[in-house]
């Protein structure tokens, strides 16, 4: 595995005509050993934190059985309108303080769409004219006119997961379809904008599944690839399935790493399954991480741990200003 990182490192790349099933039964320490080299050198020590905001919450009409905002599921999760702009600023403001690169407003539902779009506009013109940070959006699937305008307005990274392999979507979602999710990708590209997406693992695929999504973001050419491990939710059909361990993540994190050596490999929901909220899979190919939750004390009191956490293994984040 050292010697494929080298090789990787001086150009070659992994498509899916060589043989992944190298990475399943690799040596974990050689495999994360080799992937924290990779991503020594393409991308550095610096590490991207992003932070979310829940712009609107439950009652999405998709049947995703992983999700606590599908309609389908019972889980009493929070459910509201889209926030007001003051809000969705307020807690731009507070992140962009506490160091924090990237700033998403995420919406349940298929598509933000109409008035709630339009207060999504201003939202980001006003973030953008008073905040040093760059702004991000996750919401469904929206049209080439859509993301132009999200473009103008200062939106430079759309984020939409594949979620998981073609071959195991139809177990995970049924309301729309995989090949929908990549031409919603391929026009965030066009419009010229940062690409970020990847999935969930943990929901009953194999490790063939979690290869061919890694294959899949490559071909895209994806420039970020936030990495969930399931954290079952009760009132969804996943609730019963087992936790992933932590050698089964830092080895998914990894292999996607050779695979998009490149890419930001950022870590997403279920750090609390690893060790010190991720420190191995640090060292493992990751060089990125959601951070924070919202507009709490709590949020602050994380994204300052995980700078913490971050320079006592020496890499850097983004510089606060006094």
């Amino acid at each position: 595995m050292l010697k494929l990182a080298e090789e990787i490192i001086k150009g070659r790349r992994i498509n899916r005509e060589d043989d992944l099933s190298v990475f399943i039964t690799a040596d974990l320490n050689d495999l994360c050993q080799g992937a924290d080299r990779i991503r020594e050198h393409f991308v550095g020590d610096k590490v991207d934190l992003c932070s979310i905001i829940n712009g609107r919450s439950g009652k999405c009409p998709e049947d995703c059985k992983y999700c606590a905002q599908s309609a389908y599921n019972n889980t009493n999760c929070e459910v509201h309108d889209f926030l007001s702009q003051e809000d969705i600023i307020e807690a731009c403001h507070i992140n962009e303080r506490e160091g924090v690169d990237r700033f998403s407003i995420v919406t349940a539902g298929r598509a933000l769409n109409g008035e709630e779009f339009e207060s999504a506009i201003k939202a980001y013109e006003k973030m953008k004219k008073e905040c040093d940070i760059e702004l991000c959006a996750s919401m469904g699937f929206l049209d080439e006119e859509q993301l132009h305008r999200l473009h103008e307005a200062g939106v430079s990274s759309y984020h939409h997961n594949i979620e998981t392999s073609k071959r195991n979507f139809p177990n995970i979602c049924t309301t729309h379809t995989y090949d929908q999710k990549i031409e919603t990708l391929k026009k965030v590209k066009a419009e010229g904008m940062y690409v970020c997406s990847g999935g969930i693992i943990g929901m009953g695929e194999t490790w063939e599944d979690r290869l061919d999504m890694a294959v899949s973001l490559a071909e895209i050419g994806v420039d970020s690839i936030p990495i969930n491990a399931l954290m079952p939710i009760k009132g969804t059909p996943l609730e019963n399935e087992p936790r992933l361990t932590e050698e089964e993540i830092l080895r998914t994190v990894a292999l996607f790493r050779y695979i998009n050596p490149e890419a930001e490999i950022r870590l997403a929901a279920g750090r609390a399954l690893l060790t010190n909220d991720g420190e191995k899979a640090f060292k493992s190919g990751a060089s990125a991480t959601i951070t924070g939750n919202m507009l709490t004390t709590a949020a602050c009191a994380t994204i300052r741990s995980d700078r913490d956490m971050l320079a006592k293994i020496g890499r850097r984040c983004k510089k606060i200003e006094n």
